[in-house]
């Protein structure tokens, strides 16, 4: 295990107050958290502070298109239970964001971090992580993140020779073949809601066959699915000793528990049972705003947040049935990607019945979209017009990355 932090050189420690000063700037300024800021003015004082940071501790990295925040968020109360953690919980999950989260543990055990999937291999570099979760991989921002089978490849080259523990997705033909380049790895019956992106074999090209529920292989390379020791089996997950452990969780949905198996793994990699990690996750509510239920304008909404096609078809899961009324808001900024051509993915039919309201920069885009789907909507101005059309009952909000951040500071949240 990691031992107590190294004192810090007179570099160090410029850089690390000197993006504490930025950060508090731009919180005063109104800007957001000022981690990102914060954590680029310190590590252009030291391009070496994010190694330096990360020396005393037991880092985790987390990566994957969806969720990676709440599974970030589900480890770091679990691992609460064996020492003290210290996590970029609020998302930022680029170098500069991951520094400034690091700047402020000097007395924590364990580094719980989620990483954007472009910048694994490098951060993972620099850290050198005692484990590594990689929960999945889909279409997500094209026009900056890739092909996802190139992705996987710059997993697969950037992890290779890792001595750190892998703890991946067996039922995603992506996240097998970039985790096949370690030599440690634990494999988690995770599931796979969203299958579009993984039809054909990363290793040779084939098509990958599926002969009943996640199993798959390739036929022409015998490229197949790996044996898990870890599994999500409805309400519960299955250990390697073939126990199996109830999930309780406030957060909703396959996907939560399905994240809450896998956190469960890695736990248990640092010595937490099963059932001291499962009971402590139970106290994650929401994260970061997502699953929050506000009040506004005399209505309960509930915010969920939908990035790619994958996370829309696992929110179509989670929201109340028919006639429970449904605001959808997209933008197309920089966070969020550019290209809106993803919303031709998703399988909007799935919304039948629901009264819907479309807000958002690119609320047009979106209206075309389910005009083609033969769906009825409104599109409005502004959340609060879309509030005052819907109908009676609790509102489902469902918005993609820079959307789900205005709907916040709307309904105060």
């Amino acid at each position: 295990m990691a031992g107590n932090a190294e004192p810090l050189s007179p570099r160090a420690k410029l850089a690390v107050t000197a993006g504490r000063a930025a950060a508090a700037v731009s919180r005063a300024a109104g800007r957001g958290s000022g981690s990102v800021i914060g954590g680029r003015v310190a590590l252009r004082l030291d391009p070496d502070l994010l190694r330096t940071l990360a020396q005393h501790l037991d880092v985790i990295l987390v990566s994957a298109t969806n969720g990676k925040t709440t599974t970030t968020r589900l480890i770091a109360e679990a691992l609460r239970a064996a020492g003290p953690v210290v996590s970029n919980a609020l998302g930022a999950n680029m170098p500069a964001g991951i520094t400034s989260a690091l700047a402020g543990g000097s007395d924590a055990r364990y580094g719980v971090i989620e990483v954007d999937e472009k910048y694994l291999a490098t951060v993972a570099r620099d850290v050198e992580p005692k484990a590594v979760a990689l929960l999945n991989l889909s279409r997500d921002q094209l026009d900056r993140a890739a092909e996802t089978r190139m992705l996987a490849e710059r997993w697969r080259e950037g992890l290779a020779g890792t001595k750190s523990v892998v703890i991946a997705n067996a039922d995603d033909p992506l996240i097998v073949w970039a985790a096949s380049s370690c030599s440690n790895v634990v494999w988690v019956a995770a599931g796979q809601e969203w299958k579009d992106d993984a039809w054909s074999c990363p290793s040779c090209g084939g098509v990958l066959h599926r002969p009943s529920g996640d199993d798959w292989g390739c036929r022409e390379c015998g490229f197949r699915r790996p044996v898990p020791s870890w599994a999500l089996k409805g309400e519960f997950v299955l250990d390697p000793h073939g126990s199996a452990w109830p999930i309780r969780l406030q957060l909703p949905g396959r996907a939560n528990r399905a994240n809450a198996a896998t956190s469960a793994a890695v736990a248990a990699a640092f010595g937490v049972p099963p059932q001291v990690a499962l009971e402590r996750m139970y106290e994650v509510r929401a994260v970061a705003g997502r699953y929050d239920v506000v009040a506004f304008q005399g209505r309960q909404i509930r915010l969920l947040l939908a990035k790619n096609p994958a996370g829309w078809l696992e929110t179509f899961s989670l929201i109340d049935p028919p006639p429970t009324p449904v605001i959808l808001s997209v933008n197309a900024r920089g966070a969020d990607g550019t290209d809106t051509s993803w919303l031709w993915d998703v399988d909007y039919t799935r919304l039948a019945g629901h009264p819907l309201c479309v807000i958002g920069d690119r609320r047009l885009d979106l209206a075309v979209r389910l005009e083609v789907a033969g769906l009825d909507f409104r599109v409005c101005e502004t959340v609060d017009e879309a509030v005052r059309l819907s109908p009676p009952g609790r509102i489902e909000a469902i918005a993609n990355y820079t959307a789900f951040q205005d709907l916040r500071r709307r309904v105060g949240n």
